[in-house]
């Protein structure tokens, strides 16, 4: 069953949220939606000199936010919190409309952005609160690190996951004390209006929390030019781009980048639960997420039985992005990630791949809309092999045995996310654990590790560095700082006698301390 497209109103609603964009420029673009094509807002651009006033206000906003306290900036979170779970519905709307997802996938998006804003609030004073360490001489030195919040942080926001992206980025970021100058993908920016607005009507300074939306070379630029803190999720090639200016800056960065995840189905799966599992992996938002995964391994003693499986379920589907749960996949987001679809489609089949299910454009579902596509006898010439697609064509390949999987699973440069499907957990888990990537879930595509925001999230190899969640995302925004006192119960010494009195006695203390055990 297909759904047709419907036309989309644009509520008035949007200029308030527009209001809260920083741009002078007086230019703005046409955003359209994916679900027909209409422009869905005229979005004003930011210039250098916005984000540029944008960091100095941040600045000043931030020296009174670091003061406030943990318990203050709790309160703030905890009442953002409330008021996203109150306006689910629009934020909801606008993720579909800017995506092209579906409702369902829209939500995981909330719900994430939910959960981030808690866990932070709830987390923050425990993880950054600081406190003893042992002194170099115990009693008579003693030592206190302190977490200090690194200033203003730069957040670059692509509009694939923009509700939680930029949650992750910028809460954690706003718990520790910092200010945020954040760079909305255009096909993003309402998502992300919608968001920081509640978290300004819950008491968050407006300076705080500034966004600007642009072009990369300017705008983009700007923001890693004035921030203390990059954070970057997009393609490899741009977060080389964004390191190496950090690193000329002497500024610390977070990039999660591109992928090619692969997902292993053993020969002990149920093929059908296997076959539901591989598809939602692969095209929840039509692959459009940098965890989807891009390259099926299965095991030959049920590859027949699971491919038929996966293409009888892709053979007919719901297809929509209407502002309900009636569609189970949703529409590529732009004409550029058409293109590229097709590109890689193209390539593919030029050079010899075959189409198992799907591969065709639907204009009459919407403009950009397309078939969940799988492809087999994938060689390592066709782009569709080892390039990131970022879209609703996946490849599947048969394997012997689990040696065989891993290895195939290992062979790429990236190294974000990847899955394991099996009939047994612990052997699931064995093999998840030979897997070369930051995350990796067993029975599921990725909505284990990428909802469990107690836990650091981030890649392997050429798919970035840094974590975000958990308490690796919080740690991130501060610098710690060491403070120790001398009591002066022992004086310690200064001169050549006075290491010569002292030194037996340090002895003794190293050994003393290695007895009980005492790092």
């Amino acid at each position: 069953m297909l759904n047709a497209p419907a036309r989309t109103p644009v509520p008035s609603s949007y200029d308030a949220l527009l209001d809260d964009l920083v741009a002078s420029t007086g230019r703005t673009v046409a955003v359209p939606t994916p679900s027909t094509g209409e422009t869905l807002v005229e979005l004003p651009r930011s210039s250098a000199d916005d984000v540029r006033g944008a960091v100095s206000r941040a600045r000043l906003a931030q020296l009174a936010w670091a003061r406030a306290g943990f318990a203050r900036r709790r309160a703030v979170l905890l009442r953002a919190h409330d008021l996203l779970l109150e306006r689910r519905e629009q934020l909801l709307d606008l993720a579909q409309l800017e995506s092209g997802k579906t409702r369902g996938q829209a939500f995981e998006e909330v719900y994430a952005a939910l959960s981030v804003t808690r866990w932070n609030a709830l987390k923050a004073r425990s993880v950054l609160g600081g406190g003893r360490r042992r002194g170099v001489v115990p009693i008579a030195v003693s030592t206190r690190v302190r977490y200090r919040p690194k200033g203003v942080a730069g957040v670059i926001t692509p509009w694939n996951y923009a509700v939680a992206l930029a949650a992750m980025d910028v809460v954690p970021a706003l718990a520790a004390g910092c200010a945020v100058v954040q760079k909305a993908d255009d096909q993003g920016a309402l998502s992300i209006l919608a968001l920081r607005r509640a978290y300004i009507d819950a008491g968050l300074p407006e300076a705080l929390w500034a966004v600007v939306a642009g072009e990369a070379d300017e705008v983009g630029e700007a923001v890693t030019d004035e921030v203390d803190y990059i954070c970057f999720t997009g393609s490899t090639a741009t977060g080389r781009r964004i390191a190496e200016k950090a690193g000329r800056r002497l500024v610390g960065a977070s990039l999660e980048l591109g992928g090619k995840n692969a997902l292993l189905v053993l020969d002990d799966v149920d093929v059908e639960q296997a076959a539901a599992d591989a598809a939602y992996a692969c095209f929840s938002s039509m692959g459009q997420l940098c965890v989807s995964a891009e390259r099926i391994y299965v095991d030959r003693r049920i590859a027949d039985p699971f491919t038929a499986a996966l293409v009888a379920r892709l053979s007919d589907p719901r297809i929509g992005s209407g502002l309900d749960h009636e569609a189970d996949y949703g529409s590529l987001a732009t004409a550029s990630q058409l293109e590229r679809v097709r590109a890689h489609l193209d390539d593919a089949v030029d050079k010899g791949a075959r189409v198992l299910v799907g591969g065709r454009h639907r204009p009459d579902l919407g403009p950009w809309a397309f078939e969940p596509t799988v492809l087999t006898d994938v060689t390592p010439d066709m782009r569709v092999c080892t390039e990131e697609t970022f879209g609703a064509v996946v490849s599947l390949s048969v394997v012997d045995g689990e040696t065989e999987a891993v290895l195939v699973a290992n062979e790429s440069e990236y190294g974000l996310n990847a899955s394991v499907l099996s009939g047994s957990t612990r052997r699931g888990t064995r093999l998840a654990s030979q897997i070369d990537a930051g995350s990796i879930n067993v029975n599921e595509g990725y909505r284990g590790s990428f909802g469990s925001v107690d836990a650091p999230m981030g890649g392997l190899k050429q798919s970035g560095i840094g974590r975000r969640n958990g308490r690796e995302g919080l740690l991130r925004f501060v610098d710690p700082v060491t403070m120790s006192v001398n009591h002066r119960i022992v004086g310690l010494p200064h001169s050549g006698r006075d290491f010569a009195r002292m030194i037996p006695l340090f002895i003794l203390l190293a050994r003393v301390l290695r007895g009980v055990r005492r790092a």
